[in-house]
């Protein structure tokens, strides 16, 4: 029997692990494979996403929404609040952004466990037909069968890359949005990030529900 191809590359990065503020983000990209064979020229130009001017970021999402709206491209953001991060820590709370993004963009049939214990497709005349490339420490749910972690994957793998400006770009959007909410706090500048005016803003005003306790410790 010749072996199938993917159909699909996947890319999974994170933003947001560290910040005092605002929710931990998730960010996944769907490519299908045959399309970006002929599409080489679409990423031309491109540089490490962690290099790139936020300007720059909004421009590669603007590019990034064409691609979806010509079908060959699929992403999804998601996110998880502070409050789960202090109940449940950020480990948990990455991991479950991480499954809930995967599910809206994944094009794997649904999958049982067998009587062993191991992962089955439900479908089974339905192959499993997508790689993931995920960024740094990040791993998916084991039922995605064919996973890759990548120590500076976004740097190495471009699908990777758009990710991170995906969750970079919507979770940056979800703190300005915010900072309209809070202004004493400078969300909009720094982002939710332990900066001198953040620590200073927080001396002054207080924690906010949107602040992570567990991390003001």
């Amino acid at each position: 029997m010749k072996k199938r191809g993917h159909k699909y590359i996947i890319g999974v990065d994170e933003v947001g692990r560290g910040p005092l503020a605002g929710p931990v983000a998730i960010g996944v990209v769907r490519l299908k494979v045959e399309q970006v064979k002929y599409k080489k020229e679409w990423a031309l130009g491109f540089r490490d996403s962690k290099k790139l001017s936020p300007k720059a970021r909004e421009e590669w999402l603007v590019k990034i929404e064409e691609a979806r709206s010509e079908g060959w491209l699929e992403y999804a953001v998601a996110f998880v609040a502070p409050s789960v991060i202090d109940k449940k820590g950020i480990t948990h709370a990455i991991r479950t952004a991480l499954s809930r993004a995967l599910k809206k963009v994944d094009p794997a049939p649904d999958l049982v466990k067998s009587p062993t214990g191991l992962f089955q497709h439900s479908t089974f005349d339905i192959p499993y037909s997508a790689r993931i490339l995920l960024d740094g420490g990040l791993r998916a749910p084991a039922h995605y069968t064919n996973q890759q972690t990548i120590i500076r994957g976004d740097e190495k793998e471009l699908v990777i890359a758009l990710a991170s400006i995906v969750a970079k770009v919507t979770r940056d959007r979800r703190m300005v949005a915010l900072a309209k909410k809070f202004p004493a706090y400078g969300f909009e500048k720094h982002k939710g990030y332990g900066t001198r005016a953040h620590y200073e803003a927080i001396k002054k005003h207080g924690i906010i529900p949107h602040h992570r306790k567990s991390f003001l410790k």
